[in-house]
């Protein structure tokens, strides 16, 4: 699959919109909603397989769960990572990253290759930018 930033921007804007973009229903709401609702059992444990990704594994210990195709975050002060209840997001293993927090009506999205070692890096540094320049 091959796409542009801009098309990844208009994919994130229309899931904070709950499936609209441009006048168009891609999706329903409640499709969006089920999408990033949690749905990880209780007592769910994280494979040791993800465990370099540190604070970005939809780990309950860390206040986030799964739905389907994203991570979402349950609880917002669980988390060393800045963000919202209900923000959801996917990070890639070379640095890419997008999220959307419905909350501060936010979409970021980060396009980058590192090696593996220096994504958690640049993946802390651009949340930690983007939430702070908040400033409502």
């Amino acid at each position: 699959m091959v796409s542009t930033a801009t098309d990844y921007a208009r994919f994130c804007q229309m899931l904070l919109n709950g499936g609209e973009f441009e006048g168009a229903y891609f999706l329903s709401p409640r499709t969006v909603g089920y999408m990033t609702t949690d749905h990880l059992p209780p007592g769910t444990a994280i494979s040791q397989a993800v465990q370099g990704f540190g604070s970005l594994i939809p780990s309950p210990a860390l206040g986030q769960g799964f739905g389907l195709g994203f991570a979402v975050r349950t609880d917002g002060g669980r988390n060393p990572m800045q963000g919202s209840a209900g923000e959801f997001y996917w990070t890639g293993a070379s640095g890419t990253t997008f999220w959307v927090d419905p909350k501060e009506n936010l979409i970021a999205i980060m396009m980058v290759q590192v090696p593996i070692s220096q994504g958690a890096y640049y993946r802390s540094l651009i949340r930690n930018m983007v939430y702070q320049a908040i400033t409502k």
